[in-house]
């Protein structure tokens, strides 16, 4: 059986929750807790040395310790439900859309939360090195948050998903995002009916409190 490395308040190992829940496929569990630092203790370092979660062991003992890799694997080796897109161009557009959703959404509230928040004092950057906060990092991941937020509301008054008309790993990554925004107390605006509208959708999806 899988088994997968998590922390159920993080939102990165929510995005491999999410996932194998919308694949139904079935896991272990195995909580790495944060708040104390668990994930920088020898015993997880030698499962995954960059000391970050998810981290998912295949039945063959392969450790995939990205998020994007993990998604890659479930997609190969448990095709039946496709979050990744069936054909060529579906396919494009869900890796065009999730890229943005990364680089656009969970890059900026991560900048934002990890630059000032007084819990993450020199960890600006997950990982094994501690690395010290810029305060202008945390002004500028805010501003992007607000101008992701009027992005997806804009793609989404055309389309049902992010990606298009198929539920995919684009809504996994931007539903991430909303929720994750909230740490940092960035909403998405009353005016942005298309997001709000589409949030309430993904709300309803059983992998949402996966």
């Amino acid at each position: 059986m899988l088994k997968l490395y998590d922390c159920t308040t993080a939102p990165s190992p929510r995005r491999a929750r999410m996932l194998l829940s919308e694949k139904n496929i079935a896991h272990e569990n195995v909580q790495i807790d944060l708040k104390t630092g668990e994930q920088m203790g020898e015993a997880f370092k030698a499962i995954n040395p960059n000391c970050t979660v998810p981290a998912l062991v295949t039945e063959d003992g392969d450790v995939l310790t990205e998020n994007a890799s993990i998604t890659a694997f479930l997609e190969a080796a448990y095709p039946e439900t496709p979050m990744l897109g069936t054909t060529p161009i579906e396919q494009a557009e869900i890796a065009k859309w999730n890229w943005r959703m990364e680089s656009n959404g969970l890059a900026a509230v991560a900048e934002a939360l990890r630059n000032s928040s007084p819990n993450m004092k020199d960890r600006a950057i997950a990982g094994p090195r501690n690395i010290k906060q810029i305060p202008e990092l945390a002004e500028r991941g805010l501003q992007r948050i607000a101008w992701f937020f009027e992005d997806l509301n804009a793609q989404l008054q055309d389309n049902t998903h992010v990606a298009g008309e198929a539920y995919s790993v684009a809504d996994i990554t931007a539903t991430i995002v909303v929720d994750f925004a909230r740490w940092v107390k960035v909403y998405p605006l009353e005016s942005q009916t298309a997001l709000l509208e589409w949030h309430e959708r993904m709300k309803t999806r059983p992998s949402y409190t996966a």
